[in-house]
């Protein structure tokens, strides 16, 4: 294919590690689920007994002192979705951001959903043109079965027309995003803007519509719009 430069994917089965996939290539795939995490209670209290330790054992070489739910899990939850109630452990999944933290700590307690698909973020690259960038996510959640019909022609086809046809040379696809805007991206991909791909909010108060988007398009019957604004 006619590619203006290199164009990497890295595939990342579990949130845990998928670091080195955001920040290293054109498109990653990080396992993830949307069902609700799978709670054990009767291994919740054997961690909180003591009789097994947290984190896979991996921080018992020092005396931490009894194992602590509320200080180790539910108080380290950033969306704070956890909570103990008459002695059971809670989780209001609508509000869990797969952070993984509370199910490396307690991994015989808590257990991902089985309804399992892929996050999909583009755009990530080391220095090159522009500077080093971050992933975008493009896609919250998609399934990830054979033959991956959906995902090639949905997502990865779109994206490489868009590219060949519009980058510059040796311009990655971040930078293309860059200078188009994941605006553009999300048309090219037929994708509908969501929430969770904004990093924050906008710092200027200015949103531009395209003509189609607008009722009625630009025209403006002037006594019409004076009917409605009378001075």
């Amino acid at each position: 294919p006619a590619f203006p430069y290199k164009f990497k994917f890295k595939f990342d089965g579990c949130p845990n590690c998928c670091v080195a996939s955001i920040a290293r290539s054109d498109l990653s795939f990080i396992g993830t689920w949307r069902d609700d995490i799978k709670i054990d209670q009767e291994a919740v209290q054997a961690y909180i007994g003591g009789e097994v330790p947290p984190n896979g054992g991996s921080h018992s070489g020092r005396d931490w002192g009894p194992f602590d739910i509320n200080k180790e899990v539910i108080n380290l939850c950033p969306t704070k979705c956890m909570w103990m109630e008459d002695g059971k452990l809670m989780i209001d999944n609508k509000e869990c951001t797969r952070c993984m933290h509370c199910i490396n700590v307690m991994p015989r307690a808590l257990r991902v959903g089985d309804d399992r698909g892929v996050t999909i973020l583009a755009g990530a690259k080391a220095p090159i043109l522009d500077g080093a960038q971050m992933g975008s996510l493009i896609v919250p959640f998609i399934k990830a079965e054979p033959p991956y019909t959906e995902i090639k022609e949905q997502v990865i086809e779109p994206i490489w027309d868009w590219w060949m046809e519009e980058g510059k040379n040796r311009e990655r696809l971040g930078e293309l995003m860059k200078r188009q805007g994941l605006q553009r991206l999300l048309e090219v991909c037929g994708f509908d803007p969501d929430p969770r791909m904004v990093q924050e909010p906008r710092s200027n108060p200015y949103i531009f519509w395209k003509e189609d988007e607008v009722e009625g398009g630009w025209e403006r019957d002037v006594d019409t719009f004076r009917k409605k604004h009378q001075r």
